[in-house]
C-alpha cells in the first residue's frame, strides 16, 4: 500500500497547481492559505480581474527592461500572496492563524502584508535571498522556511 501523502506535501502540490492559472510571462506563482488542514483561499499572479492579461498584451516590465525582484509597482499584475489576501477578504475569511504555502518566496511587500494578516507560517518551494524579509518575519514570530517534500526529508 502506498503511504498517504503528508498534509504539507498535499498543500504545496496544490499551490503548484494554482500557479498554472498564472497569466504572468516571467514567473508562474501560486499560493494557498491553510488553517487546521483546510484551504481558506488560493491565489496566483496576474492582472486584476477583468483587465487585460500580460499573456495577451505583453509584459510591461520586459518592455521597460526592469530586472526581476525590482520595482514591483511597475507591473500590471498582483502577486499570488496578494491575491490570497484579497480573495479571503472578498469572501469574509479571516487569515489570522493561517499558514501560507507558496511556490516562490514572497517578496518584501507581500511579506509585510502577510505579517499584518496575522499568518503564522510561510512555506515556499523556491526563493531568493531577502535579509530584510527574513528579519521582519523573525521579529514578527512567523515561521519562514523553504519547503522540503517528505521524500527528501
Amino acid at each position: 500500500m502506498t503511504p498517504r501523502l503528508p498534509w504539507p506535501d498535499y498543500f504545496m502540490r496544490i499551490a503548484h497547481l494554482v500557479a498554472e492559472r498564472s497569466t504572468c510571462l516571467r514567473r508562474r506563482v501560486g499560493a494557498i492559505a491553510v488553517k487546521d488542514n483546510r484551504i481558506l483561499a488560493t491565489g496566483y499572479n496576474g492582472a486584476p480581474a477583468g483587465l487585460a492579461h500580460c499573456l495577451d498584451i505583453g509584459c510591461l516590465r520586459e518592455k521597460m527592461g526592469i530586472p526581476s525582484g525590482e520595482r514591483h509597482e511597475l507591473c500590471r499584475g498582483l502577486h499570488a500572496e496578494q491575491n490570497v489576501i484579497i480573495q479571503a477578504a472578498v469572501h469574509g475569511i479571516p487569515l489570522k492563524g493561517a499558514e501560507i504555502f507558496c511556490t516562490t518566496q514572497p517578496c518584501l511587500i507581500c511579506t509585510k502584508m502577510l505579517i499584518n494578516s496575522n499568518i503564522t507560517a510561510i512555506y515556499f518551494a523556491e526563493g531568493y535571498p531577502d535579509a530584510l524579509a527574513r528579519e521582519m518575519l523573525e521579529e514578527a514570530g512567523v515561521v519562514y522556511e523553504r519547503f522540503t517534500p517528505a521524500a527528501e526529508r
